[in-house]
């Protein structure tokens, strides 16, 4: 490999730590709740917004933040978004209220899809289209690592040190990743400035926030919540306008904020949709395998993070291959193997008990996600595959917003299926209503009942009631796993790219890589 080709590998782990220190954030702040509730006097409700704004941020600011990094320089809105992130880690540290708190985790979020979408921008301006599926490996890869990690290292320093070194964490790697990126990735911008589309700004924020702020809430109060419901539905139709106005806006040769003849390839259309797809199930594991780690087998939040390792293992397992199979066997059966994978995992998982072994528990999960690595590296690598050096900063925006949204439509989807399982299986007739609601309302509450009741026989019941929604979850992970392996062989292209070809229109500018 070439001096030039060896700095883009380099400049590749540069943008990969600032990746990692982005979704450390997420995963740290998930162990840190209960000791904000007590350092701030947070309320529940509180809590909740702490990470639902967050997402609602990252995901407004993914479509506009891939049209200002290719209008003003990719480069520019990597470093600044990694610059304001770290700003907002220490003003999260300093915070003296809840509201302090939440602004600054507003002003994370937002720089957090800058950071996300530039740094996938740049594997499109940096790599060449068989390079970019190990570089979307090496990428995915640093994604995955945040996963235990932050709440191995959270648990740790909340058990040890001040609340506030929780998110000062985030501060030394933003620091790194600063100074790696500014010295190794190249600038880039569109060789035509896009426009400012404003309206369609407007519309995609506004859209983006209502469905993810639905999916939120029908997370936290079930499916049957009409304001849930009804705000999912208005955000969808925003966005509905949105693509209407965008297909307006091209026919009349304006500059539309995403140009639809993205869209005319199949392979980007459906690579960014099943990435997003095969994110659901995973993201919802993170929801339920902590609890049943802490809730039903009794372990530690440290113990707890560490048992979530074979996750993360699985993950890079998955995306390890992902380059060499798409090469060999394209991206279609590669997506569709991956598939197999995370319903063949989710399948085992439902043969989880209360008293399942570590080991077995930690086969189902890696299978699961090695299913999933292999969907998220080889779908995202079909995206780009096909998407030209002037539109990567938009391109990866749609694939992101994909990918974002994903995150609490899993959650809701796994959540509110755990949750009605894990209701329906209670028997509580003999308690008070009070005490059989608070039972219902999560299974940390109920077994704290069935221990100030001196019961093992209740909490032998809580503990068998949740572990029943647990299968029950998994079950709906096999069947999105199933329409994952259906869509992929029906929609998603086969044809598999040749070594060292490359097509005029995505052809890499040298001058400008390092």
């Amino acid at each position: 490999m070439s001096g030039s080709g060896q700095r883009r590998w380099w400049a590749l782990g540069a943008v990969s730590l600032c990746i990692l220190a982005v979704s450390l954030d997420g995963t740290v702040l998930s162990v840190a709740l209960p000791t904000l509730a007590s350092a701030l006097h947070a309320s529940e409700s509180d809590l909740e917004w702490f990470s639902s704004g967050y997402l609602l941020l990252l995901a407004a600011a993914v479509l506009p933040a891939g049209l200002i990094g290719d209008r003003y320089g990719r480069k520019k809105l990597l470093l600044g978004s990694l610059t304001v992130f770290g700003a907002g880690s220490v003003l999260c540290a300093l915070s003296p209220s809840p509201v302090a708190f939440l602004l600054a985790r507003l002003l994370m979020g937002a720089a957090g899809a800058g950071v996300t979408v530039m740094a996938l921008s740049a594997l499109t301006v940096l790599f060449t289209e068989d390079e970019r599926p190990k570089a979307v490996g090496v990428y995915e890869a640093a994604n995955f690592l945040a996963l235990p990690l932050g709440p191995i290292l959270g648990g740790w320093m909340l058990s040890q040190f001040w609340w506030g070194w929780v998110f000062l964490l985030n501060v030394p790697v933003v620091a790194i990743g600063l100074v790696v990126a500014g010295a190794l990735v190249p600038e880039s911008r569109a060789d035509e400035r896009p426009a400012l589309d404003l309206p369609g700004i407007a519309a995609s924020t506004v859209g983006l926030v209502a469905v993810t702020y639905g999916l939120v809430d029908a997370g936290e109060h079930g499916w049957s919540d009409p304001t849930a419901l009804a705000t999912v539905a208005a955000g969808l139709v925003v966005l509905a306008g949105f693509v209407v106005w965008e297909r307006r806006l091209a026919r009349q040769d304006g500059q539309p904020l995403i140009d639809p003849t993205l869209f005319s390839s199949a392979s980007f259309t459906w690579g960014a949709a099943l990435s997003g797809i095969g994110g659901l199930g995973m993201v919802g594991l993170l929801f339920v395998m902590p609890q049943y780690f802490q809730a039903i087998q009794g372990a530690t939040t440290f113990v707890s993070g560490l048992r979530l390792l074979p996750l993360v293992g699985g993950l890079i397992a998955g995306a390890a291959p992902a380059s060499l199979l798409v090469k060999t066997i394209g991206a279609k059966l590669t997506v569709t193997a991956g598939f197999v994978l995370l319903g063949v995992g989710s399948l085992l998982g439902t043969g989880t008990r209360v008293g399942s072994s570590a080991a077995f528990v930690a086969v189902w999960m890696a299978v699961l996600c090695a299913g999933t690595g292999l969907i998220l590296t080889a779908a995202t690598a079909a995206a780009l595959a096909q998407l030209r050096k002037d539109a990567s900063g938009i391109g990866s925006a749609v694939v992101q917003a994909f990918q974002k949204t994903s995150a609490p439509l899993g959650t809701t989807i796994i959540g509110s299926v755990l949750s009605a399982a894990y209701v329906a299986h209670l028997e509580l007739a003999r308690l008070s209503a009070t005490q059989a609601a608070t039972i219902r309302s999560s299974v940390y509450d109920g077994v704290t009942i069935a221990n100030q009741l001196h019961s093992p026989s209740l909490a032998a019941q809580v503990r068998g009631a949740f572990v029943h929604g647990l299968n029950v979850s998994l079950l709906i992970s096999a069947g999105i796993a199933a329409t994952g392996v259906i869509l992929t062989l029906v929609l998603l292209p086969g044809v598999r790219p040749q070594p060292g070809q490359r097509s005029p229109s995505r052809e890499i500018d040298h001058a400008q890589q390092p």
